[in-house]
């Protein structure tokens, strides 16, 4: 379990002094966190970057998506990618391997990147000229989606090996998705435990009208339609900017409750990107807070 998101609040400790002490902690790193995003999506913003945040849990596809996805689009659209795991650089070689530029960010033991961890990677990353920076959290149904790191858009994939039920029972995840991706759907044909149109309902239940496409990145079906939305959202995007506005992720309720403070804070922070690119991006979470 991480510190940082409150996957280690639980009923049993809630109401304790330690609990108490923990959901005060975790208010003001969530506090930290979104300052800091905000000062990610300017730096995305001026550079016209539309930033995709893709969530699922582990082996859903999403390195595999964006593979196809190079393929597809990397002619056409400048694609960067910050790639968060516990370990390894596995997915980020994937990446380099079709031509893009790729951050591996490992996170050790905790369970979601956060805004922090998001702009440390952008010191590896020359953001001109790309047109999309996509992302790729680590496998995680829950934690991810209560962070804000600074970016546009949540993709959120559920594989066909998964269940059709699991919008309903990790509804904050699927709450915050502005695009649900129904993967691995070559594997239909063999499974008789997963129902797309289910799938779909019970995301319609938590009350989101946002688009479904079942695709399979190994077999070239729905993909068309998912790099429509790509290309359709980053045409929004910049008109928004064109505008005077920017984007930012769909929130689900519980997260607003996550993040909800009891009074204002004034901020006034210098931010300093001349610093070298040759750290490491191990974090640790021990924070100490004094009031």
């Amino acid at each position: 379990m991480c510190d940082t998101c409150g996957c280690n609040i639980t009923p049993g400790n809630k109401d304790t002094e330690s609990g108490k002490a923990a959901v005060e902690v975790l208010h003001s790193l969530l506090h930290e966190n979104d300052h800091q995003a905000a000062h990610n999506r300017q730096h995305f913003d001026q550079h016209q970057t539309l930033a995709i945040n893709l969530m699922s849990s582990p082996g859903s596809g999403k390195t595999t998506l964006l593979e196809y996805t190079l393929d597809k689009l990397g002619d056409e659209l400048n694609i960067a990618v910050i790639e968060g795991d516990l370990e390894t650089e596995n997915d980020a070689n994937r990446i380099r391997d079709k031509g893009a530029p790729a951050v591996q960010i490992t996170t050790g033991s905790a369970c979601h990147l956060d805004a922090h961890m998001v702009h440390d990677g952008l010191h590896q990353l020359d953001l001109k000229g790309v047109d999309i920076l996509f992302i790729e959290n680590v496998g995680n149904l829950v934690c991810p989606a209560s962070f804000d790191l600074g970016h546009h858009k949540n993709v959120t994939l559920l594989s066909s090996t998964e269940g059709d039920d699991k919008p309903s029972k990790y509804p904050v995840m699927f709450r915050a998705a502005d695009l649900l991706l129904i993967t691995k759907a070559d594997l239909l044909a063999v499974l008789d435990d997963f129902d797309t149109d289910k799938a779909t309902e019970n995301f319609r239940q938590l009350a989101k009208q946002d688009p479904v496409i079942t695709v399979s990145s190994k077999k070239d079906s729905g993909m068309d339609e998912w790099i429509n939305w790509l290309k359709s959202s980053l045409v929004e995007y910049r008109e928004d900017l064109a505008d005077g506005k920017t984007q930012q992720p769909a929130i689900q309720p519980d997260g607003v409750a996550m993040h909800a403070h009891t009074h204002d804070h004034d901020h006034h922070h210098h931010h300093d990107h001349g610093h070298s690119h040759g750290h490491s991006h191990r974090h640790s979470h021990t924070h100490s807070h004094e009031s």
